[in-house]
């Protein structure tokens, strides 16, 4: 098994608001070749993912690899709702940078 940075083999990396209370973020691999080998050592997971943001497993609503656009696309509650008093990220644009460290294996 080789390791890579996340970096390496995806196009886009991004967050963004999913409403007031729910953040997305997309990961957009460069080709299909590497989106399945992604997928299929599930090597994005809630797991890992709950590592990297300090949440619970309970705060992640939907972790699904899509296909059709070699994604891996993650939804989980947001710590602050967007706008409220103390949140710093309105849009959540800048809640992916965490993940852009991601080293996985396949």
């Amino acid at each position: 098994m080789a390791k890579y940075k996340l970096t390496e083999l995806a196009s886009v990396i991004r967050s963004k608001n999913s409403g007031p209370y729910e953040l997305t973020f997309d990961v957009i691999f460069k080709d299909f070749e590497t989106f399945y080998k992604v997928k299929e050592a599930q090597a994005i997971n809630k797991q890992n993912f709950c590592e990297i943001y300090g949440i619970p497993e309970s705060d992640i609503f939907h972790l699904v690899y899509f296909d059709p656009a070699k994604a891996v696309k993650v939804t989980i509650r947001r710590p602050i709702a967007s706008g409220a008093l103390g949140e710093t990220d309105v849009y959540g644009a800048q809640q992916h940078a965490p993940l852009m460290a991601l080293e996985i294996e396949f």
